[in-house]
């Protein structure tokens, strides 16, 4: 079953309302949160690199109030257990039984700031709900349930007391961005409302958690031709016989960025997706996935910078054909 032109137009008439109802917090980063509901929306993870200070937990509690959802913040810190993540099984003297207790991971959207503060076990305990949205402690499996979302930050500046995030988890994240510092315009229009704190702010909510997962279900209706295909696996090709690259894309990467660009046309009113698309979005969902060479790091080279290369170098098809 493939997307309908009316399906496509009402899936961004929504998603333009999510996000300008998050925009209202979030001042003068529409594409940042554009990006976010994108990975939302394919089922995906976030992941930010930002300083401290420039609205990480806003974007967070901001977009589980639009879709009428839960959401919790855990702060990683060296000390924290993955049960603290995930949830424990307490022993009830009363009852003589087992009681699950769920952790802080059961929410909509799960944001998991500083996540390299933490120990690799700790973190390692997001790998299985990242990927399955289920969590297994003392061998009984519990779903966390639908929508689900884990966005995570890291702070590039300090990284004193960090562990770096292995690149089977980082592969985990659907995209990579960061908020970065509001302009002019935005920052004067934050400093005029400094009398009312960013929590007591409350968005409007614009559909219910659960009519998530169906615009989630259409994103996935939306028409790629063999062309498309064919131009995502010679941009992941590249990425993985680049001299500068010790370690490319990898097949979950150029899965990743197909289900993107699907979210990204529909978000454009389109049922079908062109190379735009894949260029608009190859940047933030495949760069984190690159290993460089030491040398080529040396010298300046930044994922970034091989993505923007590759794409120059990897020429799209010419034409689209018929739905």
């Amino acid at each position: 079953m493939t997307m309908t032109p009316d399906e496509a137009a009402r899936f961004a008439a929504t998603l333009d309302r999510l996000v300008g109802a998050v925009e209202e917090v979030l001042l003068g980063k529409n594409r940042v949160i554009r990006l976010a509901f994108t990975a939302f929306l394919s089922e995906g993870h976030l992941l930010l690199d930002d300083v401290p200070g420039t609205g990480k937990t806003s974007l967070a509690r901001a977009m589980a109030q639009s879709i009428d959802g839960t959401s919790n913040r855990v702060q990683f810190t060296p000390d924290l257990l993955p049960g603290d993540i995930t949830g424990v099984t307490v022993y009830d003297q009363r009852s003589g039984v087992f009681e699950f207790h769920p952790g802080p991971v059961f929410a909509n959207i799960v944001l998991a700031d500083e996540i390299n503060r933490a120990s690799p076990k700790t973190q390692s305990a997001l790998l299985e709900v990242m990927e399955e949205g289920q969590v297994t402690v003392d061998g009984v499996t519990h779903p966390v349930g639908h929508p689900f979302m884990v966005i995570a930050t890291q702070n590039p500046v300090e990284q004193a007391g960090t562990y770096r995030l292995p690149e089977a988890q980082l592969d985990r994240f659907l995209m990579r961005t960061s908020i970065g510092y509001p302009d002019h315009a935005s920052t004067i229009r934050i400093l005029e409302g400094a009398d009312q704190r960013a929590h007591e702010h409350r968005v409007s909510s614009q559909l219910a958690a659960e009519e998530v997962v169906d615009l989630a279900a259409v994103a996935r209706t939306v028409y790629v031709d063999p062309t498309i295909h064919d131009y995502v696996s010679r941009i992941v090709d590249a990425t993985r016989t680049a001299r500068e690259v010790r370690l490319g894309v990898s097949v979950r990467g150029a899965l990743a960025l197909i289900r993107a660009a699907k979210t990204h046309a529909a978000g454009r009113g389109r049922h079908y997706v062109v190379p735009d698309d894949v260029k608009a979005l190859a940047e933030p969902v495949l760069a984190h996935r690159l290993i460089l060479d030491p040398e080529a790091e040396f010298d300046g080279v930044t994922a970034s910078n091989m993505i923007a290369q590759v794409l120059i170098e990897t020429p799209p098809p010419s034409t689209r054909q018929a739905v």
